[in-house]
């Protein structure tokens, strides 16, 4: 969709939606390039470090195989089946399989709790679930709600726990071939679900068009993704919208490996040593973990990076990580905004000249993009208000499951409302100042937390920081920050007037947190986005 076009706007000018009405992930992220036996669609990495490179043509075989299986198992067109599984080569073949038949993947995040597991899968009436002897478990104590559960399937051994099935011992008894339904484009193939930082989470359900309608927002903040050698990686679970469609469905899109590590919990050294040795060259990397490994003293010493483009995206970036990242992979990290229900609509593009500092970048080329009022009115430039895209368009969300009322109130007229706050400058740059919910309104002031975060980051003293409102009788709300220390500092009086000073200075005295609180980690949603919900009771 992205072709030899050199700079931004040529690329914005000339860029053309594909007009296909038909259209199947499993086909163009697995099928059609199944007949090269020498093509890897996946490294996986086990715990001990050892691999196996997986090619398309397996994976093509090994999804065959499962489609054949769920089909006998009486999963039929539009049936949900949940993935609950970690980064692994049966993550990705057990999407692709549901994607052939027609069934609806709902990817369920490895780490998930018998609640979190128990909303969704009676949300969507899931009948089948893929899972390993982790997932076990935590399905133990609710199994008997599952009034529409059906079938169990485990890829550990000794799978008979709640009448599981062993999937490999299944798939050896089902045949390699199977045709790939011809699917609208506007089928639904994934509910997604919400990370639930406000409310109870939703399911967001896209059509098979939705990889489509990713494919230039991960072109741009990949640097004009793919290019020769090109090997992609992200800590990000593939349960959720960032790690599957951003990373693992967009790679095999395009023909390009994608590392499987199943780090249960990231670590920053690990993730350095995993770069090396695979050749890594293009990483989605949220936030958390760009700043985690901020911490990991001189890893351009230590290891040999040769990383093309890292994409970010979830919480805003500050300059002090930006500058981490030219200093570390010698690049400058692309910042890109979107959500569950309409993703990577917004990004930077550092090989386009694209990118400044503050900004989440601009629009992506075919993407609507624009700062509106609660009527759905266009603001004009450097205006506060609502980060909205226009519909229809293929990344966007077909409905939430069973929720036609929060369908509706997601638009206003042809914009989706993200919930965010922001505005647009003269250039076409988009500021992010976080969910409505979140900006802070002090003494006629409107505040985003994000500026004031990015701050804070700059000093050495802060590792990690959250920014809120907090009631105040004079001046509506005042500014409080919760902020985590980096090591070697000590929790005194004297630091966190340093701190409010520092905002001060830097940013504007009325942006300056009144309130600072030392908390020794912040409540974070499994994809890593700060839950200001909980801070704000505290």
């Amino acid at each position: 969709m992205i072709g030899s076009a050199t700079t931004y706007n040529e690329i914005a000018n000339s860029f053309l939606w594909p007009c296909d009405e038909r259209l199947n992930i499993a086909e163009v992220c697995c099928d059609r390039w199944a007949s090269d036996p020498g093509r890897i669609a996946l490294i996986e990495v086990d715990e001990q470090g050892e691999n196996q490179e997986i090619s398309f043509a397996v994976l093509q075989s090994m999804a065959n195989r499962l489609a054949n299986s769920l089909v006998n198992q009486g999963v039929s067109v539009g049936d949900r089946v949940g993935i609950y599984l970690p980064q692994c080569a049966e993550t990705a073949y057990s999407h692709i399989a549901c994607y052939k038949l027609g069934a609806i993947a709902v990817p369920l995040f490895s780490l998930f709790g018998p609640d979190a597991l128990l909303h969704r899968m009676q949300d969507c009436q899931m009948s089948t679930v893929i899972t390993d002897a982790r997932g076990l478990e935590r399905l133990a104590g609710i199994h008997a709600s599952l009034d529409h559960l059906t079938v169990i399937y485990s890829i550990d051994d000794g799978a008979g726990s709640l009448g599981a099935l062993d999937l490999h011992s299944e798939l050896e008894g089902c045949s390699d071939q199977f045709e790939t339904r011809n699917s609208l484009a506007i089928d639904p193939a994934v509910i997604v679900y919400t990370s639930g930082t406000t409310g109870s989470s939703k399911g967001a359900v896209h059509g098979h068009n939705v990889l489509i309608g990713h494919i230039p927002g991960v072109q741009v903040s990949h640097d004009l993704f793919p290019q020769q050698d090109d090997i992609m990686w992200s800590p990000a679970d593939w349960a959720w919208i960032g790690g599957l469609f951003d990373v693992l469905l967009p790679s095999l899109y395009f023909g390009i490996p994608v590392v499987a590590r199943r780090m249960l919990k990231f670590n920053a050294e690990e993730a350095f040593t995993l770069i090396e040795r695979y050749g890594i060259r293009n990483m989605f990397l949220p936030p958390t973990a760009l700043k985690m490994m901020r911490q990991v003293e001189s890893p351009e010493k230590r290891w040999d990076l040769k990383v093309r483009s890292i994409a970010s995206g979830g919480e805003a970036l500050g300059e002090e990580l930006l500058d981490w990242g030219k200093r570390v992979f010698g690049l400058t990290i692309n910042e890109f905004y979107g959500q569950t229900e309409c993703n990577v609509v917004v990004s930077s593009c550092g090989c386009l000249g694209v990118h400044r500092p503050g900004s989440i970048g601009k629009a992506v080329p075919g993407h609507g993009v624009a700062i509106v009022d609660n009527d759905g009115r266009v603001l004009g430039p450097n205006e506060i208000g609502n980060i909205a895209v226009r519909s229809p368009d293929p990344v966007m969300f077909l409905e939430y499951w069973g929720s036609p009322d929060a369908t509706r109130a997601k638009f206003v007229g042809e914009w989706l409302l993200t919930g965010d706050m922001g505005r647009q400058d003269e250039d076409g740059y988009f500021e992010f100042f976080g969910r409505d919910d979140d900006v802070i309104t002090s003494a006629g002031y409107r505040i985003g937390p994000a500026p004031i975060e990015n701050c804070l980051l700059r000093h050495p003293a802060v590792r990690m920081v959250a920014v809120v409102g907090k009631p105040d009788a004079l001046r509506t709300e005042i500014v409080k920050a919760f902020v985590v220390l980096s090591k070697s500092y000590m929790v005194t009086e004297e630091l966190s007037n340093e701190l409010k000073n520092h905002v001060k200075r830097n940013l504007a005295a009325h942006e300056y947190p009144r309130e600072i609180v030392f908390i020794d980690e912040l409540p974070q949603t499994a994809t890593g986005k700060i839950v200001r919900s909980k801070l704000r009771n505290l």
